[in-house]
């Protein structure tokens, strides 16, 4: 027996379809925050966060007759607005260092950090977020704050999965090690 999911005809979406110009506007209020709060984990930088937000909205309403409901218009819009995101450090020229076949069993060792005796408040931790670098924070957000799993990340940033697990098990350390020494002040 299979299973399937079917998504739901979103009205709003079908109106924006016809070309009903107010409800551009609804559907950008309902995904704009979010939207915009997933590329600044990434990016880190309110400037580009807005304008990832807008080009992806842009594209998302250019596109949007290519839109057929294999998913919720939100997770539709939120692969664009990643993708953007990424795009966006990718013209920094962010380092994800490939890592080859024979290093991959040579993880940092995660003994001597109790994660369990870490309990800061969420406002902190968002701002250590921000002082990882471009790499770690977007490996580290998309797979713990936008629920990417690692073979995802890998197709997304286009980096080896043994990458994508050391980007983020060193990732977690860097933000362990930020939050032990307060530096997200």
């Amino acid at each position: 027996m299979e299973l399937t999911a079917t998504i739901a005809r979103d009205e709003l979406v079908e109106r924006c379809k016809q070309g009903h110009a107010p409800s551009y506007q609804e559907l950008y209020q309902r995904y704009s925050k979010a939207m915009y709060n997933t590329s600044l984990r990434i990016v880190n930088n309110s400037t580009d966060a807005e304008d990832v937000l807008q080009e992806a909205f842009v594209d998302a309403f250019r596109s949007l007759n290519d839109f057929h409901y294999r998913s919720t218009f939100g997770a539709w819009l939120k692969k664009i607005v990643i993708n953007k995101s990424i795009n966006v450090l990718r013209k920094r020229k962010v380092n994800l260092v490939e890592i080859d076949d024979s290093k991959a069993g040579e993880l940092p060792s995660e003994a001597g950090i109790d994660e369990n005796e870490i309990a800061y408040q969420v406002q902190q931790v968002k701002k250590a977020i921000e002082k990882l670098p471009d790499g770690y924070r977007t490996v580290l957000s998309l797979y713990l704050l936008e629920g990417y799993d690692q073979e995802e990340i890998s197709e997304i940033i286009g980096i080896s999965h043994n990458t994508v697990r050391t980007q983020y098990v060193r990732a977690k350390q860097k933000l362990l090690t930020i939050i032990k020494e307060g530096g997200y002040l």
